[in-house]
């Protein structure tokens, strides 16, 4: 009787946390399409920048204030590549200083290219860099 008493309560149990999950994703998707529907109103601007063996071959950018999406390309870089973006003075190794709607949507495949989220850009500099391509850090600066 114990037993069945125990499988009942890890099956209640088991039931319940898949309901909250469902209901976390939801909310997430709310949150996003909110989001969505907010840039929707906005001016989207396509930032393009191409990556080749350990480089972005766009060094710096200056951009005005603005909603951006970034389109990576990867141009035979030997690797997947990606993107970072920092506020300037933030430290670039903590991912939790990295703007993460600013991450292509998936690592960029050779000979392919992949795009961000929007991202609203104050006046400011920021860094910007691929850690699987190994590049330098460069300079985006927002008038």
């Amino acid at each position: 009787m114990k037993k069945l008493i125990a499988i009942l309560i890890v099956a209640v149990s088991f039931s319940f946390s898949a309901q909250a999950q469902k209901m976390m994703k939801k909310d997430e998707m709310k949150k996003e399409a909110s989001m969505m529907k907010d840039h929707k109103n906005m001016n989207i601007s396509t930032v393009s920048l191409e990556q080749t063996p350990g480089e972005f071959t766009q060094k710096d950018l200056t951009l005005k204030e603005g909603v951006y999406v970034f389109e990576v390309t990867n141009n035979n870089a030997g690797t997947d590549v990606g993107l970072v973006l920092v506020p300037e003075g933030k430290d670039a190794s903590n991912p939790e200083n990295h703007i993460k709607n600013a991450y292509v949507t998936k690592a960029v495949k050779e000979g392919t290219k992949e795009t961000s989220k929007a991202v609203k850009l104050t006046k400011g500099t920021y860094t910007y860099f691929c850690p699987l391509n190994k590049t330098p850090q460069y300079t985006l600066t927002v008038e």
